[in-house]
């Protein structure tokens, strides 16, 4: 029998509208690639990118969704077995970043209570096109007690970090390390506020 390369599996899950460069994040984080051409996700896609984590090899299992209403029972059937879910929005959208209100009551319909969180403002090197604030989203990520972090797939601004810190999260509750791991998670939330500085 083959022996098994990793220590744990997790399960992550890219939503958000169509468009906003959920696949160009997950591109970047598992093949460190970058295209301009947009193809729009059908359905739903995954990679596979194994990382290290305080000792512990932890295979992400990365399922990246359609945007698109017509797909959208296809996808809520992943919500399920999730236990990471990333909220992307464009900072040169708006209406994608009204939207995470929507997807935000898409998790709690559809994903376990305990799904770790992140919301993810991408797109974060077209400064001069923003219309979004970095402090409307981490005002939005702090009244749901989420994080929040502002990527660009294109620049490779946050985008390693947003991923070891939403495994690492999980990580946190899985090794159920007791009280403390969980004051950790809560001081690394606030300490989180204005790091990573984009751009």
């Amino acid at each position: 029998m083959a022996k098994k390369t990793y220590d744990l599996l997790f399960k992550l899950l890219l939503i958000g509208d169509s468009g906003v460069g959920k696949t160009c994040v997950l591109f970047r984080f598992s093949d460190d690639a970058f295209t301009t051409t947009f193809i729009s996700t059908i359905g739903i896609d995954f990679k596979i990118k194994t990382v290290e984590l305080r000792g512990k090899k932890i295979k992400l299992q990365i399922w990246d969704t359609a945007g698109q209403e017509r797909f959208h029972t296809i996808t809520t059937s992943y919500y399920r077995g999730a236990m990471g879910i990333m909220l992307v929005y464009d900072i040169t959208a708006e209406k994608s970043f009204e939207n995470i209100v929507k997807w935000l009551r898409n998790i709690d319909e559809h994903a376990n209570e305990d799904v770790e969180k992140m919301i993810l403002g991408n797109k974060c090197d077209m400064e001069e096109r923003r219309t979004v604030s970095k402090g409307r989203g981490e005002q939005i990520a702090r009244e749901h007690g989420i994080r929040f972090m502002e990527t660009s797939a294109k620049a490779n601004i946050n985008i390693e970090r947003a991923f070891n810190e939403l495994a690492e999260a999980i990580l946190d509750k899985t090794s159920g390390m007791g009280g403390d791991s969980h004051d950790r998670v809560t001081v690394d939330r606030r300490s989180d506020r204005g790091q990573g500085k984009c751009c």
